[in-house]
């Protein structure tokens, strides 16, 4: 399948850095281009070059007094004291030159992808410059400013009578935007995570189900800490189906962090680049099945940008323009331009070994205590059907 993709780029995404040892770097995304770049699947008639998002635009879901605040941190005119109270100048979002210039582009990405799927300019889009999902209205967290996301979605609404799906499969929770929309019946979220007994932000249980006209389009499916491919896919497909057919959005906006995997050094999931192959197939088939192909693909987290982000932000791509992943070897382009830069030893391959990873002693256990999860998940929709027959 050949379909009508776009890539949203600029150099200025590299400027969204905090500092040089953070965990969350954006060359990820430069070195996931390169190595598209060097597999002859992408040029220059691909790339869309993103806007700055305005004001008014931010304000769709963050307060404005929040904006202003973080103008000031950007140019060195918060205190600290100030900054505390809207999350800026932490450790895990300490203030920088640019802050809300960086971040607005970021948004603004996010918003030019929309626009091109929303115009019905191309099908798909893939901007892994967003999906800083843990961004609040007036509150920065977990490394996002801004959310664009939750901007773009409000963004989506104010536009259209559009249903919207988000899901996100990033391991930590995608606590900013399930909160936007917890009263919300026309957006419905979806979360894969690692449970919040042992990462941030904690969030992200199965009785975390919406509000009031919202109840009931809140999922969330946390799994346990080292849970593999075979269960993560497994609980994921099945769940992604279901809310599909419930819902039946008319457009999907998929969060794609990859820090599921075994690599990652800020997680506990044991995944490999075989859930990196299939995430972006699954949501491939559902957009054409229920949305007529509409689907904006974000980027999200991922902290081991040598070994595992490029390759599986690529896989995105791929499977967003042709239809089916990467296989074999990496190209030695790519390799070369990185191998110096690299603090460890590049992969080769798309895929990673077989014994890539000792095997996890609680296997068994831990399959079966996410099919639990997944049970009560679906409660949710079984008891929202009953309700909706009765109605």
């Amino acid at each position: 399948m050949s379909c009508r993709s776009k890539f949203v780029f600029s150099d200025d995404v590299l400027k969204y850095k905090f500092k040089d040892d953070h965990p969350f770097n954006q060359l990820r995304v430069a070195m996931t281009k390169d190595l598209l770049e060097n597999e002859h699947a992408l040029s220059d008639e691909h790339i869309l070059t993103p806007r700055i998002a305005t004001e008014e635009e931010l304000c769709l879901f963050h307060s404005s007094k929040y904006v202003e605040a973080v103008k000031k941190a950007g140019s060195e005119n918060l205190t600290e004291e100030e900054g505390l109270e809207y999350g800026i100048g932490t450790e895990d979002t300490p203030m920088f030159e640019g802050m809300h210039e960086a971040s607005s582009l970021l948004v603004g990405s996010t918003l030019t992808a929309i626009d091109s799927v929303l115009n019905g300019e191309t099908d798909h889009v893939l901007n892994l410059g967003g999906g800083l999902h843990h961004g609040f209205e007036r509150k920065a967290s977990g490394f996002c400013i801004y959310n664009d996301g939750a901007v773009g979605i409000k963004y989506i609404r104010e536009k259209t009578d559009y249903k919207v799906l988000y899901v996100d499969t990033d391991a930590h929770h995608g606590d900013g935007v399930q909160w936007a929309f917890y009263d919300d019946p026309n957006v419905c979220t979806f979360s894969i995570h690692e449970t919040g007994r042992y990462l941030f932000p904690g969030t992200g249980n199965v009785n975390e189900r919406g509000l009031k006209e919202g109840y009931g389009y809140s999922f969330n499916l946390p799994i346990d800490a080292f849970t593999e491919d075979d269960s993560f896919l497994e609980v994921y497909e099945y769940a992604f189906k279901q809310i599909m057919e419930f819902f039946k959005p008319d457009i999907i906006i998929t969060q794609n962090g990859a820090d599921a995997h075994f690599l990652d050094p800020l997680t506990h999931l044991c995944s490999t680049m075989k859930i990196y192959e299939k995430i972006p197939e699954i949501a491939h088939k559902f957009a054409h099945e229920y949305c007529g192909g509409k689907w904006v693909a974000l980027g999200g987290g991922g902290y081991d940008i040598w070994r595992v982000v490029p390759r599986a932000w690529a896989q995105i791509w791929n499977v967003m323009s042709s239809g089916v992943p990467f296989q074999g070897d990496l190209p030695q382009g790519w390799i070369k331009n990185w191998e110096a830069q690299s603090p460890v030893e590049l992969p080769k391959q798309w895929s990673d070994p077989a014994d890539a990873y000792e095997a996890i002693p609680r296997r068994q256990e831990i399959t079966e205590k996410n099919k639990k999860v997944l049970e009560s998940c679906m409660k949710l929709i079984h008891n929202q059907q009953k309700f909706d027959t009765h109605s």
